[in-house]
């Protein structure tokens, strides 16, 4: 006789609230003595869980929401983040990442592998997050660490001979996720 569990469902689906939901960014330049950070908004997307654990799900980024860490999207620092030089936002207004897999980690962490779309470039990304799921309500918050210059971004970066050193910019970008999801 098969025995099934009541108090968790399989394959339920959680709708991402983009109101409670933000990432937060971080850049600079190598020496880190000149650091950026800001926020950027989830539009929409959707988190799938089995059993009570993080399977899978889709979430996309507006980049036209990005902001600076005043919350200002007008300023000069956000045009340039804008524009080709970066993130090239009229062409590429969108982001998304697609979570294909979530293993547990140590610490009550869990380590989280997706496919990264920005700029119309897809890579894959595994990145540290705490997940839980109680009651009708999904919480993930990590961080994610990329490098830039794989999705074509690729403005003062270390990486091209001509930058000198002090003018370059890290080509690490973090983003530190917030997500909260409802069934």
């Amino acid at each position: 006789m098969a025995v099934f569990s009541t108090d968790k469902a399989a394959n339920e689906k959680y709708s991402i609230d983009t109101k409670g939901s933000v990432i937060t960014w971080k850049g600079g330049n190598v020496a880190g003595s000149n650091t950026h950070t800001g926020y950027i908004s989830i539009s929409k997307g959707a988190l799938t869980a089995e059993n009570g654990q993080l399977v899978g799900g889709t979430a996309e980024v507006d980049m036209n929401t990005m902001s600076d860490e005043s919350h200002d999207s007008d300023s000069g620092l956000i045009s340039h983040l804008k524009n080709p030089d970066f993130f090239d936002v009229e062409r590429f207004p969108s982001a998304k990442i697609v979570l294909t897999k979530v293993v547990p980690a140590n610490n009550g962490n869990s380590n989280v592998t997706g496919n990264l779309t920005i700029k119309g470039i897809t890579h894959p990304v595994t990145f540290p997050a705490k997940i839980e799921v109680k009651v009708g309500i999904l919480t993930m918050n990590g961080k994610l660490v990329i490098d830039r210059t794989l999705w074509d971004i690729n403005y003062k970066s270390g990486k091209l001979l001509y930058i000198i050193a002090d003018e370059a910019i890290s080509d690490s970008i973090e983003f530190y996720i917030k997500i909260v999801a409802k069934k």
